[in-house]
């Protein structure tokens, strides 16, 4: 097997053993990346020299004994995260030379266990979007097939490990950003319950709804990002001081007995016939290990994405308001101080980004607020309080990720509601602030990969994780690998 292709347990096996180092692991990857990333475009920045020289340290660690799951093991970050010393542009030409003097929270627990930087991954510019087209360095093209978006926002987190160019990736979901890439990629990928993971550090888009989740292989190499990045941080006053469960302990568990629930509203007419397929094979995988599956309704979901775009756009207008030029990033040559501003904002956002800010100040604006901000706030309640009813006769919830498998680059970039809508099943999660798991659970007929939605109670993901890693050894669709 090529070092590449290998999972975080399979590589951490093999630097223990001392059959390879992180060295020639983190040379293996590197070399990777530069084979496919004229194809795929997944890094925004790449960054050798660091990455050899923490594996040299990584090495030295296991020399003398020190060897945790995540030691010397090579891993990339959606460039939303802030890296002290390495550019961080969130996918914006306003942030193109940013240079981060501290580092987001999450990175510094993978640092601190010997995890080695490759570089920095390509996402929709502020994390505004569900197909990585809208980044200023360029689209991201789906590994399996690059006729195709990879998802997004974190579609260079997906693509970078379906394409065998990290071993993990971290991401951040908002309404999908991590599940969605995840499943048109054929990859693991979690967003946890907000409050479990810091989100210190990362550059805000929406910051009730953002939360920090990893992108992996397999479900066990999710609960090992999960474990290592999980926990209370006081630098962020939305984490939750809760314990971290062994996630890696309760995996083999099975899921016999388990109460699957099957939101009515999540199976509609509309769905792709390849995903509804999947999901019909996956329910029936479930029955035969020992699942239990109960009707359930979240009468709420119709408003949900209407919600959601009132509420993330809000914040996103309020978040983005420090992008001026004065301080730090894009600064236009301008004839005083408005002149400045409102040069350095029209050259430095793009045209996503620029529609959210305006559909969020228009939310918030006098006159306005109440009708819209406040009354999706309401609506908001509603839906979480959907979640919560049904959580009283389930574990976990079962539904397709995307109502569609990956859709070609251009089909739906000057459609925005219709690629709002793409984001359909996974945003009342992000409402509700619960976690949800998505897997790979099958390929449409023109072998593209499709995935399986779990969602779990509020921290919960001991269950979605062990619900997730019994259907994964029950079947082989995690195995396959894009051939590019």
């Amino acid at each position: 097997m090529n070092i590449f292709d290998m999972t975080i347990h399979e590589l951490h096996t093999e630097l223990k053993s001392k059959r390879i180092s992180s060295v020639e692991a983190t040379k293996a990857l590197l070399e990777r990346i530069k084979s496919v990333e004229p194809q795929v475009g997944s890094f925004i920045t790449v960054t050798p020299e660091q990455a050899l020289a923490t594996a040299a340290v990584a090495d030295k660690r296991i020399a003398e004994g020190e060897c945790n799951l995540l030691t010397g093991i090579p891993l990339a970050l959606k460039d939303i995260f802030l890296t002290e010393g390495i550019r961080t542009t969130c996918g914006s030409r306003i942030l193109d030379n940013f240079i981060p003097p501290y580092s987001a929270t999450s990175w510094e627990k993978l640092r601190d266990r010997g995890a080695v930087l490759l570089g920095k991954l390509n996402q929709d510019e502020f994390a505004m979007g569900s197909s990585n087209e809208s980044s200023a360095f360029g689209v991201t093209r789906n590994p399996w097939n690059t006729a195709h978006i990879p998802g997004g926002s974190s579609g260079g987190s997906a693509a970078a490990v379906a394409a065998s160019e990290a071993i993990a990736t971290l991401g951040t979901d908002t309404g999908g950003s991590i599940r969605q890439p995840a499943s048109h990629c054929g990859c693991v990928g979690l967003k946890p319950t907000y409050g479990r993971v810091s989100r210190y550090g990362v550059i805000a888009y929406a910051s009730s709804l953002d939360q920090v989740g990893p992108l992996t292989r397999d479900v066990a190499d999710c609960a090992t990002m999960l474990e290592a990045i999980a926990g209370h941080d006081p630098k962020d006053s939305t984490s939750v001081d809760t314990a971290v469960p062994d996630y890696t302990a309760s995996l083999k568990n099975g899921v016999k007995g388990l109460k699957i629930g099957l939101p009515k509203e999540y199976f509609i007419a509309g769905l792709d016939p390849d995903v509804q397929s999947a999901m019909d094979a996956a329910i029936e995988t479930y029955r035969r290990l020992g699942a239990e599956f109960v009707d359930i309704t979240l009468p709420h979901t119709d408003y949900a994405v209407a919600t959601y775009y009132l509420i993330a756009t809000a914040e996103a207008s309020s978040n983005l308001a420090r992008y001026d030029g004065v301080r730090f990033g894009h600064r236009a040559e301008a004839d005083g101080l408005l002149d400045m501003y409102t040069r350095s904002r029209s050259e430095g956002f793009g045209v996503e980004v620029k529609r959210r800010i305006m559909l969020g100040t228009y939310a918030l604006s006098s006159g306005y607020y109440d009708a819209y901000y406040v009354k999706a706030q309401k609506v908001r309640t509603l839906i979480m309080n959907d979640f919560i009813k049904a959580f009283a006769d389930v574990d976990v919830m079962l539904t397709p990720v995307a109502p569609t498998p990956a859709f070609k680059i251009g089909e739906k970039v000057n459609d925005p509601l219709q690629m709002y809508l793409s984001d359909i099943f996974t945003i009342p999660v992000n409402l509700a602030g619960t976690c949800a798991l998505s897997l790979p659970a099958g390929f449409s007929a023109s072998g593209l990969p499709i995935g399986l939605q779990l969602i779990g109670k509020p921290f919960g993901e001991e269950d979605l994780l062990r619900a997730g890693y019994a259907f994964e050894q029950a079947t082989e669709w995690h195995t396959r690998k894009a051939t590019i």
